[in-house]
């Protein structure tokens, strides 16, 4: 956590191993915070995704669209077989491109193609209930996916085959390690000729910008409480401390187990020779073949002949066409505003999701919900919710590595309201630490996945001064202000060591909060949290053996103990929130300052250290900066650093 002139923030180092672990598919630096997307749940996944992100996310208007955009035209490959019969047995294919994420966000220009996982969960039983699916083919193409999500479809997957009552195989060009750990799930895996399997198996790498910030004349004044709250490190450091080692490794064992584990029994291999074949790492298709990581060396047509067997086939889409395809009328009406959106009328489950920084105040309201979590919003969704009778149970599903801990209080206490009246059921994602955390305690039950970052129970914050880069080109500041600790919160000098001690007092005050609030929900006492916070991140698995949750499995099994404590029906709908945006709600999202500053700052950054560092190394130095604009409250005086970089 953090203390600042306006607010306290609370930020997580889960954040840092989200930037080492988390896009464990080719052992970079994933790319910086998704920057909008487009739903791939209302654009087909066989539209090219040029197309796809050209559309952005706007409801109805991007499905009617890509409806459009995904007819076949003359040189296309057929979408189905000719002798195809839904009324038959037959087998159906599945394209999935793209990154698999919770939410798309609301984007009027695009970005890169974005998989809602629980679509995906949600496609995968509705093709399972066709009593004349016999099999389905899965096909790859540049997945990302973190080894949580991984966690969470492998398990959609195999309750797809429903112990063998239905065929499940997949294809892939050059499928890695989290992509591969999923296709061990299918009954008969192909691969591309030419193609590579690459498991190396998960790392860590930190990136540390303290020599840079050195070389620049910035000094980074960070405070933290608890040994292993080490968000700041990047900044402060010029390599890990031995807590962040300690905490990266474990999260890095625990990968490796997974994925260990994983591909010993989907390839009916003994531990040792899953990690013996981890251990050689690189394999071309014809070496994978030899050494049993796949079972074909084929194109896709060729595979998908040889395992369907002559019979019916059909390409499906993430999600089907509204209305068979059609103008849905109803849909526009709702998205103009003309009529209110539809909400089950009889008891049900809402799905209420939590993504992104938490942050003070209204964000960009129901609109900026996609993508991150905003106290006054958050909570009084929930506030509404929890006054609807017919909202049974809430699930809120959580992907944070935290942010302003007055926010997180904020929607600590409307879940608080919430748990008076009904159960709440918490599905913690890749990432739910430090104030993802704080929000999910006091839940009726929480849900990790094994490879969940969680905890990370602690205070960290601090300024940078930039006084000492500004005047090596030539600017000087002369602060003129009455009050002895008038320029405390300025971004041109360190603190005092009066200052410091201050700040650091409060976050101690923040820090006993904290640990109160994950006492009383977890049935503790605040001496027994503290010795398993300090701001140290556990996996989900190690998690659940200290207490810090209830039970390991995802969406899936935390909704199935939703409606086993209501007794609401798996046939009733869900209520999602944040809903499908309308006219009104991007209206309101409008909020171009903040965005613009950092875009000038990216067309700063980019060509500078672009050619040095490549694209992975220029994402990681842009979501290390980002995270330095999150521990922050003057973004602007960030953005002033990243001209530099380019001199």
């Amino acid at each position: 956590m953090r203390v600042t002139r306006a607010t306290t923030v609370l930020l997580s180092l889960a954040t840092l191993c989200a930037t080492a672990c988390r896009g464990d598919r080719d052992h970079t630096p994933p790319p910086p915070e998704p920057a909008a997307k487009p739903d791939v749940a209302s654009a087909p996944a066989a539209t090219p995704p040029a197309a796809a992100g050209a559309l952005g996310n706007l409801g109805p208007l991007s499905s009617m669209l890509a409806d459009k955009l995904d007819a076949p035209g003359p040189y296309d490959p057929p979408r189905q077989s000719k002798d195809f019969d839904a009324g038959k047995p037959h087998w159906l294919t599945l394209d999935l491109g793209g990154e698999i994420g919770e939410l798309a966000p609301m984007s009027l220009f695009g970005g890169g193609a974005l998989i809602e996982l629980h679509a995906l969960l949600q496609r995968l039983d509705r093709l399972a209930a066709d009593a004349n699916v016999q099999g389905l083919l899965v096909r790859f193409t540049d997945v990302g996916l973190d080894m949580a999500t991984a966690e969470e479809v492998r398990g959609a997957f195999h309750k797809f085959k429903d112990g063998g009552r239905r065929k499940l195989v997949c294809h892939a060009d050059t499928p890695t390690n989290a992509v591969y750990y999923l296709m061990t799930a299918c009954d008969s895996v192909g691969v591309q000729p030419v193609g590579e399997v690459m498991i190396p198996g998960p790392m860590a790498m930190p990136l540390h910008l303290r020599g840079l910030l050195d070389k620049l004349g910035v000094i980074p004044d960070f405070v933290h409480v608890g040994a292993f709250k080490g968000a700041a490190e990047p900044l402060t450091r010029t390599e890990p401390s031995k807590e962040m080692r300690e905490t990266l490794s474990a999260v890095v064992d625990q990968a490796y187990l997974t994925m260990q584990t994983g591909i010993a029994a989907g390839r009916n291999m003994t531990p040792e020779t899953a990690a013996q074949r981890i251990d050689e790492a690189l394999f071309t298709s014809e070496g994978a073949l030899a050494a049993g990581l796949v079972d074909s060396v084929a194109t896709y047509e060729d595979f998908r002949t040889q395992h369907t067997s002559g019979a019916p086939w059909k390409q499906v889409k993430l999600k089907d066409s509204a209305r068979g395809g059609g103008f849905d009328m109803e849909k526009l009406q709702a998205f103009l505003g003309l009529v209110p959106p539809k909400r089950p009328t009889e008891p049900h489950i809402a799905l209420v999701y939590a993504l992104g920084s938490i942050i003070d105040g209204r964000g960009q309201g129901t609109l900026g919900a996609r993508q991150q979590i905003a106290g006054r919003t958050l909570a009084a969704a929930i506030d509404n919710l929890t006054d609807d009778a017919n909202v049974a149970a809430i699930l809120l599903r959580v992907d944070s590595g935290g942010g302003s801990a007055m926010a997180s209080e904020q929607i600590w206490r409307a879940l608080q309201r919430a748990k008076e009246k009904k159960p709440i059921i918490v599905s913690m994602g890749g990432v739910a630490a430090s104030g993802g955390y704080y929000i999910s305690c006091g839940a009726t039950k929480i849900f990790a996945l094994a490879n969940t970052l969680t905890g990370s129970i602690g205070v960290v914050g601090g300024k940078i001064a930039v006084e000492g880069m500004l005047e090596k080109v030539g600017i000087r500041t002369f602060p003129i202000g009455k009050g002895k600790r008038a320029a405390m919160w300025s971004g041109m000098t360190p603190w005092t060591e009066g200052e410091r001690a201050t700040v650091l007092a409060t976050m101690e005050e923040i820090y006993q909060v904290f640990l109160g609030r994950v006492a009383s929900g977890r049935g503790k006492s605040p001496e027994e949290i503290h010795t398993i916070a300090q701001g140290r991140v556990w996996t989900g698995a190690a998690a659940k053996e200290r207490g810090l949750v209830d039970e390991l499995g995802g969406l899936t099994e935390a909704l199935a103990e939703a409606r086993k404590l209501t007794g609401v029906s798996a046939e009733v709908p869900l209520e999602v929130y944040p809903p499908e945006p309308t006219i009104k709600d991007i209206i309101e999202g409008f909020d171009t300052g903040p965005s613009l500053i950092r875009a000038a700052a990216e067309q700063q950054l980019v060509p500078g250290l672009g050619a040095a560092l490549g694209p992975a190394g220029l994402a990681a130095v842009h979501r290390v900066l980002a995270q330095l604009d999150g521990l922050r409250e003057q973004p602007i005086q960030t953005a002033l650093i990243w001209p530099v970089l380019t001199r």
